[in-house]
């Protein structure tokens, strides 16, 4: 999705908002049925049941409507996924392994995946993640929460710490919309103890010893 989309300005009366609201609402279901190329300004109105003048008012493009949809769904996502991990970090305490807060985000992660399954599908096979674009800030800033609870908790190398913290979050990421999208035919809870231990091995193996090392000769 292109980063040409803005809004034109933002809505102060009541009426304005509600039809804002309409608006944003068609375009995620335009998105869905039609897809991002078979979305259009148009088609966006009509299922709001406005005018192309009207939705102009507010937005100068499809691309600025399904910005909105989509900056929506990433910043509730954002939100709950950060809020499980460190509420999971805060609860277990420093000593503890990494499990529980993996096991948090991957929660997280999957109630949020599966509650809009098609919109997930759309973004993830029609909205390629560009390096500046929102998929790609909203994974780096999970590479930040991970980055710091490892720094946090004896890491010393700050860049083994950001590598490690972007392997598995993008491994995380993957999977977890790979289970949702495919539907293997497995229970949920086999792929989050699975995942679990994965991912968790992963890290409390880096953090013995207090730092994220390499495996390779020194």
């Amino acid at each position: 999705m292109s980063g040409r989309g803005a809004r034109r300005r933002e809505p102060r009366q009541e009426r304005s908002r509600a039809m804002v609201e309409r608006i944003v609402a068609a375009g995620r279901d335009v998105l869905v049925t039609r897809g991002y190329d078979g979305a259009s300004t148009n088609r966006i109105a009509a299922a709001a049941g406005v005018s192309p003048g009207s939705l102009y008012q507010y937005f100068p493009d499809k691309d600025a409507v399904l910005t909105e949809v989509l900056d929506r769904y990433l910043d509730a996502m954002e939100a709950r996924v950060s809020r499980a991990f460190l509420d999971s970090v805060a609860a277990a305490g420093p000593g503890a392994g990494t499990a529980p807060a993996v096991r948090a985000t991957l929660e997280a992660l999957l109630d949020t995946f599966g509650e809009e399954p098609d919109l997930l599908r759309v973004i993830v096979e029609q909205l390629p993640r560009s390096p500046g674009g929102r998929r790609a800030a909203f994974a780096g800033r999970i590479d930040d929460l991970v980055t710091t609870v490892l720094l946090t908790r004896g890491v010393e190398d700050t860049d083994a710490a950001r590598a490690a913290a972007w392997t598995v979050v993008r491994t995380v990421e993957h999977l977890t919309t790979g289970y949702v999208l495919e539907r293997p035919g497995f229970a949920r809870a086999v792929v989050v103890d699975e995942l679990t231990a994965l991912v968790a091995g992963y890290l409390d193996a880096r953090l013995s010893g207090g730092r994220v090392a390499s495996d390779g000769p020194s």
